[in-house]
């Protein structure tokens, strides 16, 4: 491993692109966006090492940390690379940098700097190596990157300046104790596998191999500050019991990915996965939706990504393939100039409540093409099922559909945006090759009709929420529309409310979803006779219009349903 910059370009191979455009990609796809990561890696690293020589510290300089650091590499390659790898580490590296330009906030920059010294600590361990660092602690605690992390007992609280010092895979750590004088802990972080009082170890995610091999394993990962997608955070251990669910559910998730057959959109091998970040919750109560509430990564932490636990297997290896997709074209992003972006937030995300910016919904685009082939598989597995689920059938038909409706508007947008680069059609019209092949595939008729009844809610809810009626133009082609300044984020209820059909439907929306839309229009006129601009009602009050008397004026009012604001609809 070294800092030195070498001139050699990356260039990939036209079938390794051809993959990725289509929406999936191999083993062999995914091993050279994560070679191109650590190049970008190691020359974002060496400029932050220039912007932190000079920087005063009580701490052991940074100078000293990279040495340290490299020398661990030429003695222990493999686990010096996976901590360069890690996701914590892009994310505190790209931190430092927003850090040393303004535009982060966090500790004293002193003290986040010191955060190489705990990487060499943890390089020194696996090398085996002698050192000493004077290191950052926090309330009495040092993380240690890809090992876990030491607590002295009876620690002062607040930072403190402590000694690490390390020999033969053996660490010693001293600090100032809560009273006078010092506490000192001394462990073996490489060969200690249980938490103690005073040592915390990183945990781990088990999963089958493909090949029937030794069981891999993914880093879950609720210590490491620079775990989260920027700020500096705390620890957040979990309870045991919380642990043993994220087994439970990530063992699941594994077995609903491992598909036997070519890579593709939706297919992912779990080893692709660096690390996990367990959000929101450390302990099993209360219980979790079914569904992921929330989920997110970045183009800093490749082969990152944190979530809030669900319910489901299901619903867990869904999130799965979507925030990979995610990684892998913030990958992409590094390596090619795809779009040319004014980030201006006009264009209609289908799976979003506010306007996106093209990068967004390039974002949203692959992401949601790794999600519908996923349901596709679903799909085929409910369909090949020895004993056949008729619910399995419809869900997996329904957000098949969806999915692959929504991410084909998107791809429309974007090859029509007149913004995409080279590179960026190429990717784009692969999406559009993949979809297109994707929406001659047949699906339950009734999950297909709820599925486009979902899609036409959505949009126009949107539209109703975000856009300001303008009847006079002539057009709605995103550059002409213009917002509302008093929109909000607001809650989509009918993506997951549609995905099963009612067996007694009740409320409009029921209605609509067991595909009556003559009764869910009288319902949602009788709440629209008291709120005649109530977005939800008055959303699906047009698409049950336009259902019950398709034709021209429906077409239109579909298109623009933001018209019907102003007068008021007469229901």
């Amino acid at each position: 491993m070294t800092s030195e910059q070498h001139l050699a370009p990356f260039r990939m191979p036209d079938r390794l692109f051809a993959e990725l455009a289509a929406g999936g990609g191999s083993a062999a796809a995914v091993a050279f966006l994560e070679r191109a990561e650590r190049a970008r890696r190691l020359l974002l690293l060496r400029t932050l090492l220039g912007h932190l020589d000079s920087l005063p510290t009580p701490l052991t300089p940074v100078a000293e940390a990279w040495r340290v650091l490299k020398e661990a590499a030429e003695k222990a390659p493999e686990p010096v690379e996976r901590l360069l790898l890690a996701p914590p580490t892009g994310g505190w590296i790209s931190h430092m940098l927003r850090r040393v330009h303004g535009t982060a906030t966090g500790p004293p920059l002193w003290a986040e700097a010191g955060h190489l010294s705990a990487l060499a600590l943890s390089a020194s361990l696996h090398a085996g190596t002698e050192t000493a660092f004077d290191v950052p602690l926090t309330d009495g605690r040092l993380p240690l990157p890809g090992l876990g992390m030491v607590q002295l007992p009876e620690a002062g609280q607040g930072l403190a300046v402590g000694r690490a010092t390390t020999a033969g895979g053996e660490l010693t750590v001293e600090g100032p104790g809560r009273t006078n004088g010092s506490v000192r802990v001394t462990c073996r972080p490489l060969t200690r596998r249980e938490g103690t009082g005073t040592w915390l170890p990183l945990r781990t995610l088990a999963h089958p191999r493909p090949d029937g091999g030794a069981p891999g394993t993914v880093v879950l990962e609720d210590l490491d500050p620079y775990r989260d997608l920027d700020d500096h955070l705390p620890p957040a251990r979990l309870d045991e019991d919380e642990a043993l669910e994220w087994q439970r559910l990530f063992g699941e998730a594994a077995r609903i990915l491992a598909r036997p057959g070519t890579p593709g959109p939706g297919r992912v091998d779990p080893a692709m996965i660096r690390a996990i970040v367990p959000f929101g919750r450390t302990g099993v109560s209360p219980p979790p939706l079914p569904f992921v509430q929330v989920s997110a990564s970045s183009g800093d932490s490749f082969g990152g990504m944190l979530i809030v636990r669900p319910a489901s297997a299901i619903a867990l290896a869904e999130t799965l393939v979507h925030e990979l997709q995610h990684s892998k074209l913030a990958a992409l992003l590094h390596l090619f100039p795809l779009l040319e972006d004014d980030r201006a937030e006009r264009y209609y995300a289908p799976w979003r409540t506010d306007p996106r910016h093209l990068t967004g919904l390039l974002h949203g685009a692959y992401a949601f093409t790794g999600v519908a082939g996923f349901w596709r598989d679903r799909l085929a597995d409910a369909l090949s099922a020895d004993t056949l689920s008729a619910e399995a059938v419809e869900r997996a038909g329904y957000f098949f559909a969806l999915r692959r409706l929504q991410s084909r508007l998107a791809v429309r947008t974007l090859l029509t945006s007149g913004r995409l680069t080279v590179q960026g059609r190429a990717l784009v019209s692969g999406l559009a090759r993949t979809l297109d092949g994707w929406l001659r595939q047949e699906v339950p008729p009734a999950a297909l009709g709820r599925a486009r009844t979902a899609a036409a809610l959505h949009r126009t809810e949107w539209r109703l929420r975000n856009v300001v009626p303008a009847p006079a133009a002539p057009a709605s082609a995103p550059s002409d529309l213009r917002f509302r300044p008093d929109r909000t984020s607001w809650p989509d209820t009918r993506t997951h409310g549609f995905a099963t059909r009612p067996t007694v439907p009740r409320t409009a929306d029921e209605h609509l979803a067991a595909g009556d839309a003559a009764a869910a229009l009288a319902r949602y006129a009788d709440v629209l006779a008291d709120a005649p601009a109530e977005p939800h009602a008055l959303a699906g009050w047009i698409v049950a219009r336009t259902t019950v008397e398709p034709g021209r004026a429906a077409r239109r009012m579909l298109a623009r349903p933001e018209e019907l604001l102003e007068p008021s609809p007469r229901v």
